[in-house]
């Protein structure tokens, strides 16, 4: 994927929803200094529709998408670090759940199939070093489901609802794109006591300052 040649197209800053927006601008904000800040939705679907739709209105020359995601590995990704991570997968397209489900590659039947190689459940991402980012259409509910994701995804190193949506609007329109998420929670548990929502956006705020060069 090659990034759109332009000299004044801006980068786009993609946060999926006003909670983690509001939090990010309470913890000092985005500005002006890494790009126009857009929310792009909840979930894979609204996400996707979003960025597509941004993408062809602002025709920026790279996105960056930040937020926070359910930690699959917290000896490695612990809970209040950030992470700007290599790649991105999607769970759940395909057929059946749990053991046997079977993904677009079991299937034989690629989600998109033009631009060269096809496109089953899994995207590079930009400038990452972190590893896989899972994205899911409903959170771990539980510490079970989050295992079964793990067995069908062993390098998935965190969990979110968005990466993967904005990931595919960047491949159609050959923008490249850079996700930061910032660990709030292990992945299954739903005891929002325990989290750190605060101390995964601040990490993943000082992340994204950190040799991001927000010109074209």
């Amino acid at each position: 994927m090659s990034p759109r040649s332009s000299n004044d197209a801006p980068t786009l800053v993609l946060i999926p929803t006003p909670l983690e927006r509001d939090r990010l601008e309470s913890l000092g904000g985005l500005g002006g200094n890494l790009g126009r800040v857009h929310l792009c939705g909840f979930g894979p679907v609204a996400a996707a529709a979003r960025s597509a739709e941004l993408l062809a209105r602002l025709q920026p020359a790279r996105v960056l998408l930040i937020g926070c995601a359910g930690t699959h590995s917290p000896g490695t990704h612990p809970v209040g670090t950030a992470w700007r991570f290599d790649s991105v997968a999607i769970d759940g397209i395909g057929a059946g759940e749990g053991d046997q489900a079977l993904g677009p590659a079991d299937l034989g039947l690629p989600q998109w199939t033009e631009q060269g190689e096809p496109v089953h459940d899994r995207l590079p991402l930009e400038t990452g070093d972190a590893g896989l980012l899972l994205t899911v259409c409903s959170a771990a509910g539980d510490a079970a489901q989050a295992e079964r994701r793990r067995a069908r995804f062993p390098d998935a190193r965190a969990e979110d609802m968005e990466a993967f949506g904005v990931a595919f609007a960047c491949h159609l329109a050959r923008v490249p794109l850079s996700v930061i998420r910032g660990i709030s929670n292990e992945a299954g548990n739903r005891d929002k006591d325990g989290w750190q929502l605060d101390e995964a956006l601040a990490s993943a705020l000082a992340l994204a300052g950190e040799g991001f060069d927000p010109r074209p």
